[in-house]
């Protein structure tokens, strides 16, 4: 069963091979902060990493989280919702009443993702990524519950 942990840095090597396979825009910057304890990192496993969500929260406002990532070759197999469960139980229990994250307009299969698991479309940004535009999506938080 996999688990899931706060990201170190000895997860780095793998956690890019992740952003560079998952990510059709990885931002590899952002990743090498997370691991050095900057924003939230959680990390799924089996016998290692197979996927990472890293979470930015400020005092006021939704968190947002600018990647979910799980490896290819693991992907449909639960790990994406476990993190993201995981993830959206951390910051509820931190206090967060609300998450954002962006997806690609044309991306429907991380679209119908994040729909089944509570996330409504907020706003649409037309130049968000370097393929066209995105739609900020964003879910309610309870704290104690996924």
């Amino acid at each position: 069963m996999p688990t899931v942990r706060p990201g170190r840095p000895a997860d780095g090597p793998r956690l890019h091979a992740i952003q560079s396979a998952a990510l059709a825009e990885p931002w590899p910057a952002l990743l090498d902060l997370a691991l050095e304890e900057g924003p939230t990192l959680r990390v799924v496993e089996t016998d290692e990493p197979v996927g990472y969500a890293i979470a930015l929260a400020v005092d006021a406002g939704p968190a947002y989280v600018p990647e979910l990532a799980v490896d290819p070759a693991a992907q449909g197999q639960g790990h994406g919702s476990r993190l993201l469960e995981d993830l959206c139980e951390t910051l509820a229990d931190r206090g967060v009443e609300r998450v954002r994250l962006t997806a690609r307009e044309v991306d429907g299969r991380a679209r119908a993702f994040y729909a089944e698991r509570g996330f409504a479309v907020v706003e649409r940004v037309p130049d968000q990524f370097e393929s066209g535009a995105g739609l900020v999506l964003e879910r309610e938080l309870a704290a104690g519950s996924p």
